[in-house]
């Protein structure tokens, strides 16, 4: 269906939107994705990408919806994956299973049978089938040693299958060989086989502040509470006293620290002599 030119690039705008921020801030992308819709809900690639945004914020009833509905527009099979991860989403993982034996899987490309049989797997776990699940990703895919833009998240699934079986000698194999493919980070399986090897990273930005927050707390211990606040009448009596105790405080304190008692008297000589001068001035 085709547009007039100005909602045609109201409508663009508002798509490459949704696919900018899908990833990094998926409700804003669904706000995107809703202003399209509101603007051409019968152009097929608006209602794909408002199932989209809808999935990435798990509102998996109205991703169906807009899946179907694409789908209806398009006859393509291209969505059938997440159409049955949709159903895995709202609690039916049998539906999802039966779709994963539909005739419509065999229409699919490579990639996206690759992707029904992670779903499938997926759903065997939902339902506590953990050996199933290991038995449905067992597959030339998985076997091969060429590197497709399925095959790491194909090994970490099945490594996490394993793992979750308490195979753990093969998972961490498994683990090893979805690091070894997964070129762009799209999984955590670096993480996974660091934590199966027991080690732990330490954020150093994280380190400096809590090294920060103990100086913090270090001061706060030093710093000297606060007087009751008194009168300037008070402080003014009390003034000479405090002078006088504050000096005395300086010779006890000078003695102290000195092992020979002659170098005491001179302390309290120049303690004097100050005094005079003070007085004098």
């Amino acid at each position: 269906m085709s547009l007039p030119k100005g909602l045609a690039e109201d409508v663009s705008k508002n798509l490459v939107m949704v696919a900018r921020l899908i990833d990094e801030d998926p409700e804003a992308a669904y706000a995107y994705s809703k202003i399209a819709l509101r603007l051409a809900s019968r152009v097929a690639a608006v209602r794909e990408a408002a199932g989209f945004a809808a999935y990435a914020n798990q509102k998996y009833s109205e991703a169906l919806a807009e899946f179907r509905a694409a789908r209806r527009m398009t006859g393509s099979v291209d969505l059938w994956p997440v159409m049955a991860d949709c159903e895995r989403g709202l609690g039916r993982p049998e539906k999802a299973l039966e779709m994963a034996g539909a005739a419509e899987v065999h229409k699919l490309d490579k990639a996206g049978q690759v992707e029904m049989r992670l779903v499938a797997a997926g759903a065997r776990r939902d339902m506590d089938q953990l050996d199933a699940a290991i038995v449905t990703l067992q597959s030339p895919e998985l076997a091969s040693n060429t590197v497709q833009p399925w095959t790491a998240r194909l090994r970490y699934a099945y490594a996490d299958a394993l793992l979750a079986a308490g195979r753990e000698g093969e998972a961490r194999e498994w683990f090893a060989k979805a690091v070894e493919s997964d070129k762009d980070g799209s999984t955590d399986a670096s993480d996974r086989l660091a934590e199966m090897d027991g080690v732990e990273f330490v954020d150093a930005f994280v380190e400096d502040e809590d090294e920060d927050d103990s100086d913090t707390e270090i001061d706060a211990e030093t710093e000297v509470e606060p007087q009751d606040d008194v009168s300037v009448v008070d402080e003014l009596d009390d003034e000479d006293e405090d002078i006088e105790d504050e000096d005395d405080d300086e010779v006890e304190a000078a003695a102290e620290t000195e092992e020979d008692v002659v170098k005491k008297d001179v302390v309290k000589e120049d303690v004097l002599l100050k005094e005079e001068d003070d007085d004098q001035n």
